[in-house]
């Protein structure tokens, strides 16, 4: 018995694994007939394929955010299989969608009708017949007309889009006149009718024509037109009948640059572009050289006069003190124009200077300038996002510039914001070492730094609100922001609504990939390295007790008289940049020329840089050494001028209107804008912390 059980047992497990082996050929085979067969995602079909055809979106032409789904108009179902009185129909289903996708505002479903690739039967023609139209259904296809309503459908992914209606003047007048039943000079009949104050009435085109181009197993062009003698007017109680004409055609386009005829190459490398380049490089070159001019003279004369106050024979403060008054122009004259010491003829240094001078300008605040700044926490939590920022755009950028190498990032829905995602997520862990770096960098110049056991008590505290301020600071913004916004398209039921499930993915990626990278990053930061071989980090010591500020300074001493400057300078190198960067979010186009966008980002940076250290400079003459803030405003004073110029763009460039246009549209230009000045805010600080402690290592300190 106990044989003939095991034999069983045996004859049991050869029999699952038959099962099982049978079951992975099966579907290894179906796998393999998918990928013969190809379908939207390979791009390859053959003759008898069916190719869908996709709705995406219908809304006001001058609205891109107010978009709805396609069906929300009163359309009726083709009569084909997929009609929703047939089992396993396809009408209307949606789409599976990436979470870019889904933040971008598509959300596809099935058109219902029926696209065979390559039919060969002349053209098909599809039909389907609304019911009598409601009241409310009669409002909709009038408020579309009215507002020119578009919608957009894909075919393998290729974008199309048609006009829902239009309004016009008694259709029958017009084709009594001389402009023929082909209506094909209705906007001449529009016009001159709008000019004799007649009343317009909403008409809705009921027959397209959609010619799909295909080069041997792929397509590579999509047409849509709507023909003008299909135009019915709107009215309750009146049934409406939909005709789509799908046709086929043979073309040599290659499949490779099937998506040029949606770029706008005329637009966007317009000479005016190329011309903005070489403008915003001209001023790199001048912001280098009057730095080159006014700081390294400058600063050589500093030094050369503080050698002769600290040199040999040059201690009699006294004797500097009598000359404080009355010498203030001889002193100028210590030194030569290279910053060489003037000599007597004996050879040894002539005027005041050889007796001494008391310290002044920038090197007065040596035992100042070193200390932590004010909501040292904040800052560095700041300076960290900032840094996380400048990874994610070069990355976002050099990604997009090596789109021929992994597909161009224009052709796939979503795949820039995707492309964010990710390095968001990743640059999580700069941010987090560069805010613990910086907080540990200071901490030991702030009184609890400075008593016994503060790193213990205190620090500890600091440390967990630094921590924590990294982790939480852009995350509150960008949710307290886009939660408004995704409360009015909730409200509006428009498509840029963002779905539960979307906003749950997004915060198990913000829990389980940003956080802990974050927090690896801030616990490498405190444990690093900073001052090399020296146990002091700072060139100088920072005195225990704080040097007043002076009052009496000139303008532009004044941190609040320069920062408005600098920021004005380096919205001048990107302004037109910026231009094209909107027209692509709010005007329908598609931005690929991401190598201008790296130079412009390049030529950004040195001029933040170079601006803020003009700005520090001047601050350090005034010896005001408050400089952590005055450099990070000096950069992010940039995003004051980005959202003023969104205004202008609001203004004169759109026709937007409406609650849900104007709330996203100011939203998202108030994110972008806090984004350019955190980016650059972090940028000027780090090319201010360059600056200063090159300047205060070349000098004698007592």
């Amino acid at each position: 018995p106990d044989r003939a059980l095991h034999q069983t047992k045996t004859n049991a497990c050869i029999k699952t694994m038959k099962q099982i082996l049978s079951h992975s050929t099966l579907l290894t085979a179906a796998s393999l007939v998918a990928i013969a067969t190809g379908d939207e995602y390979t791009h390859q079909y053959k003759n008898g394929d069916r190719v869908d055809l996709w709705v995406n979106k219908v809304g006001p032409y001058a609205n891109p955010q107010e978009a709805y789904e396609y069906y929300t108009l009163p359309y009726c179902a083709p009569d084909t299989k997929h009609h929703p009185s047939n089992e396993n129909g396809a009408f209307n289903a949606l789409k599976a969608h990436s979470i870019g996708e889904r933040l971008g505002g598509h959300a596809l479903r099935h058109s219902g009708h029926d696209l065979i690739f390559a039919d060969d039967k002349g053209g098909v023609l599809e039909t389907c017949k609304t019911g009598e139209l409601t009241e409310e259904q009669t409002a909709l296809f009038a408020r579309a007309a009215a507002d020119q309503w578009f919608y957009q459908m894909y075919v393998d992914d290729l974008p199309v889009w048609g006009m829902v209606g239009e309004m016009l003047p008694d259709l029958d007048a017009a084709k009594s006149e001389k402009f023929g039943s082909d209506l094909s000079h209705l906007e001449e009949a529009v016009a001159k009718h709008a000019l004799e104050g007649g009343k317009l009435t909403p008409y809705v085109y009921t027959k397209r024509t959609l010619v799909v181009s295909f080069n041997e197993d792929r397509v590579v062009k999509v047409d849509l037109t709507s023909d003008p003698s299909s135009l019915k007017e709107v009215k309750k109680g009146m049934a409406l009948q939909f005709e789509l004409d799908v046709q086929w055609a043979k073309t040599n386009t290659p499949f490779h640059s099937r998506f040029d005829r949606y770029l706008d190459h005329a637009f966007f490398k317009h000479q005016i572009h190329w011309f903005s380049i070489f403008n915003s490089f001209m001023m790199v070159l001048f912001l280098m050289g009057l730095v080159a001019l006014i700081l390294l003279r400058t600063l050589r004369k500093d030094y050369a006069r503080y050698a002769l106050n600290h040199g040999p024979g040059g201690r009699d403060l006294e004797m500097a003190e009598q000359h404080d008054h009355h010498g203030s122009d001889e002193e100028e004259e210590d030194v030569d124009e290279n910053g060489k010491p003037l000599l007597d003829e004996g050879g040894r240094p002539s005027g005041p200077g050889r007796m001494g001078v008391e310290d002044s300008g920038w090197k007065q605040v040596h035992g100042d300038v070193f200390r932590a700044p004010k909501f040292l926490p904040l800052l560095a939590a700041i300076l960290g996002t900032g840094w996380q920022l400048v990874t994610l755009v070069m990355g976002v950028v050099l990604f997009a510039v090596a789109g021929p190498l992994h597909g161009e990032v224009h052709e796939e829905r979503g795949e820039v914001l995707h492309a964010i995602l990710v390095f968001y997520s990743l640059s999580s862990i700069v941010a987090g070492y560069a805010s613990g770096s910086y907080f540990k960098l200071y901490f030991a110049t702030t009184p609890a730094g400075r008593a016994k056991g503060g790193a213990a008590a205190g620090g500890a505290t600091q440390w967990q609100l630094t921590m924590g301020l990294t982790v939480l600071l852009l995350p509150t913004i960008l949710v307290s922001i886009l939660s408004v916004l995704n409360f009015i398209a909730l409200c509006y039921q428009t498509i840029y609504y963002i779905p539960f499930l979307v906003l749950l993915k997004l915060f198990f990626l913000w829990v389980f990939v940003s956080v802990p990278l974050c927090i690896l990053g801030t616990l490498l930061g405190r444990h690093a390295k900073l001052g090399g071989k020296k146990s002091d980090p700072f060139p100088c010591r920072v005195n225990a007790i704080p040097r007043p500020i002076p009052d009496d300074i000139q303008w532009y001493g004044v941190p609040a008289n320069l920062i408005p400057f600098a920021g004005l300078l380096s919205f001048g190198s990107i302004f037109i940049e910026l231009y094209y960067i909107l027209t692509s979010l709010w005007n329908y186009k598609f931005y690929h020329v991401y190598g201008f966008l790296l130079g412009v980002y390049a030529i950004l940076c040195l001029v933040v840089c170079m601006t803020t250290v003009i700005v520090v400079y001047f601050c350090l003459n005034s010896e005001n050494y408050l400089w952590q803030w005055t450099a990070f405003y000096s950069g992010s004073s940039t995003a004051l001028y980005v959202f003023l110029y969104s205004i202008y763009y609001f203004v004169f460039k759109t026709s937007m209107n409406g609650l849900v246009q104007t709330s996203f549209y100011f939203g998202y230009m108030l994110l972008i804008s806090l984004g350019v000045g955190t980016l650059c805010g972090t940028l000027g600080h780090w090319s201010a912390n360059k600056f200063v402690r090159t300047i205060f290592q070349n000098v004698k300190v007592d």
